[in-house]
């Protein structure tokens, strides 16, 4: 992660860049997708082998951010959903994104300690972007990876230690489990629309992150084969110690049919040979299907903390980075049936 701020930092308001194609490869090349690839692939690594219930110590800070998602969680209560012709799309998500706009300030106050709070103007965004978008009332990969942004923001200011791997394992087992729960809930009760249209080969329709830190949690603990993952009676024993698990769960409760019908692409994962293999195929998936489209990152917002500023080249050319092709998405996923337009 970069250098720590200085206590003459200056937060500015986030605010997009990518504003055509032509910009993908300004966002590869940048500090910011360096910074999110590592903390990404940081938080794979604390969570190997790990359930949801491992014990951590964990800091005010995660106990804050917990109780903040769960504040937000009742603004969804005192905020029902209202009658209307059309079944999907509940326009009452945007009542409640209002609401959590006006309140994001002082749930992150009360959420940080007092030498953090000159840094809400610029984190909450990413924040509030994490829940959907009020006007298509959708919700997706773009969402998911705001909060993404938000967790690296926790830790970029201080706030939690990348040194500490409590505080990295807390992140996924506490508050991004906790993200999770939050978001399914959001989508259940609005019934929002994935954000854009991935068809059979996509993972899911809304998530993907879940997918690759909770196949690291099943990395070099053999407590399920692969091709174990689909089975109903295993889902339910595991579902709420393992966010892969979980995801399949909400699967099964929102979709009907034949799962290798409805979620073809991940009935193809389960005949991979090993979760390790899984884990990092995945990774390289998300950075060629989900941080490469410009469909996607045209929504990324940078500021003082994730900045658009190129990386140096040497320490692009030393990691590999930026950027992943097609060859290297199909080699990392042996055993996954691609789309035909994918295969080399």
């Amino acid at each position: 992660m970069a250098d720590a701020l200085g206590e003459d930092h200056i937060f500015i308001q986030p605010k997009k860049e990518i504003i055509s194609p032509m910009d993908l490869d300004k966002w590869l090349k940048s500090e910011a997708y360096q910074e999110l690839i590592g903390f990404l692939e940081s938080l794979n690594e604390a969570v190997k082998g790990k359930a949801i219930s491992v014990s951590v110590t964990p800091t005010p800070v995660v106990a804050g951010i917990v109780q903040m998602l769960d504040k937000i969680d009742e603004i969804i209560d005192q905020t029902p959903p209202i009658d209307q012709p059309q079944r999907f799309g509940n326009k009452a998500f945007a009542t409640f994104y209002k609401k959590l706009q006006d309140d994001i300030h002082t749930l992150l106050q009360a959420a940080l300690p007092n030498t953090f709070h000159k840094s809400i103007d610029e984190i909450s965004v990413y924040m509030t972007e994490s829940v959907g978008n009020s006007t298509r009332i959708d919700y997706g990969t773009g969402h998911e990876f705001s909060f993404v942004m938000f967790l690296y923001c926790l830790f970029r200011i201080g706030a939690l230690d990348t040194q500490k791997t409590d505080d990295r394992i807390a992140a996924i087992t506490c508050i991004f489990n906790k993200y999770m729960v939050l978001v399914r809930k959001l989508q259940v009760t609005y019934r929002m629309e994935p954000a854009g249209s991935h068809g059979v080969w996509s993972l899911d329709d809304f998530q993907f992150i879940p997918f690759i830190w909770g196949s690291s949690q099943f990395v070099g603990n053999p407590i399920i084969d692969p091709s174990s993952f689909t089975d109903p009676e295993t889902v339910h024993k595991l579902a709420s110690e393992y966010l892969f698990m979980g995801c399949i769960q909400y699967i099964l409760q929102v979709k009907s049919g034949p799962f290798h019908e409805h979620s073809n692409q991940l009935w193809n994962i389960s005949g991979t040979q090993s979760w390790s293999k899984i884990n990092q195929g995945l990774i390289k998936m998300y950075k060629a299907e989900v941080l490469a489209k410009f469909p996607v990152v045209q929504h990324v917002l940078f500021g003082s903390l994730l900045s658009i500023k190129p990386i140096d080249p040497t320490k692009i050319a030393k990691s590999g980075r930026p950027g992943t092709g097609i060859c290297s998405l199909t080699s990392g996923l042996q055993g996954i049936s691609l789309p035909p337009k994918l295969n080399p």
